[in-house]
């Protein structure tokens, strides 16, 4: 059985779908502070957190688990700024707890959610996995804090693991059953879709004079369905070859702001108010991903790749959740 711990998240949720029609038994571990407990529609559900380790003991207990993804961690870059102790208690010390009982039900299989924001501010564009890993703020930190751990819980106690480190993770499950809900949200193309469908007055953007085709920060942006499917891949590979890796996920190019909104005013057919703003502190002007190793390596290769496509299927998501 795999556990899915976040399984009630965004991402953690369409993995969890993913890997339960293809049929593997699931249970997701979560405590509903940001998740959704009617977004786990597949496998069991446990509630814990991970703060307190009895409860994850009682989830390994009650389930037979084979292998374990690690969706659960805070991940608003201004708040880790703010309040840095709320991420390294939650992203960190807690990633121990889950880390520690898998040790003591000689669990070994580890797939670890993390970001390209372990990165920093990018000195080659696009990234590879090789790139220096220089984050500028806790979140980042708390992140390539936890893959540090996993070299060492490697080589002393032989838990592999693979880090998944996502670029902007966009778009909805295509059948409509789950999406993206956050709250408060930050993310770019859902603010833009609630601007489309008169939830939100405008959508702002942060900085026009960056050095850039249009002057907007680019980013890469890749659909949670492909997400979903690579977490597939690096469970079997790390299975199969008991080899611990990092793989960066992104499509490997770049949609500015500015595009990204046009699209969401394509494909809705709707115009809304834009407002042009100071940049913000931190954001890099383009941040794009080689995903060439995980396509060679694990034979993965996104199939929603058109920014089109990830706004439509995040627009009918959008559009059915608060009918």
């Amino acid at each position: 059985m795999i556990l899915i711990v976040g399984g009630a998240g965004y991402i953690g949720s369409h993995v969890n779908k993913f890997f339960s029609l293809r049929g593997y038994r699931t249970v997701v571990f979560d405590n509903l502070v940001y998740g959704h407990r009617e977004f786990v529609k597949w496998g069991e559900f446990f509630f814990g957190d991970l703060a307190d380790k009895e409860q994850i003991r009682r989830c390994f207990r009650e389930y037979a688990i084979d292998a374990v993804m690690h969706f659960s961690a805070f991940a608003y870059v201004g708040e880790s700024v703010a309040d840095p102790a709320k991420y390294y208690l939650n992203n960190v010390a807690n990633t121990l707890n889950l880390l520690e009982v898998m040790r003591e039900f000689q669990v070994r299989h580890f797939i670890f959610s993390s970001t390209c924001a372990t990165y920093g501010i990018p000195g080659t564009v696009p990234i590879p996995e090789d790139h220096p890993q220089k984050p500028v703020n806790p979140y980042g930190r708390s992140k390539l804090m936890i893959e540090e751990i996993l070299k060492d819980y490697d080589s002393a106690y032989g838990i592999k693991h693979i880090n998944l480190r996502y670029f902007n993770a966009a778009g909805a499950d295509p059948d409509t059953e789950i999406g993206e809900q956050h709250d408060p949200e930050t993310h770019l193309i859902p603010l833009a879709i609630d601007a489309a469908l008169g939830r939100r007055e405008d959508i702002r953007i942060f900085g026009t004079d960056y050095p850039t085709k249009d002057g907007t920060c680019i980013r890469d942006y890749i659909h949670v369905m492909d997400l979903a499917d690579v977490h597939i891949k690096a469970l079997e590979y790390v299975k199969d070859g008991e080899t611990s890796d990092s793989f960066n996920l992104g499509n490997g190019t770049g949609h500015s702001v500015r595009e990204v909104i046009d699209t969401v005013k394509r494909i809705s057919s709707r115009d809304f108010r834009v407002i042009e703003t100071e940049r913000r502190a931190g954001d890099p002007p383009v941040l794009i991903g080689s995903s060439q190793k995980a396509i060679a390596t694990l034979g993965w290769r996104p199939q929603f790749a058109d920014i089109g496509t990830i706004v439509e299927t995040a627009l009918r998501w959008h559009s059915k959740k608060r009918r």
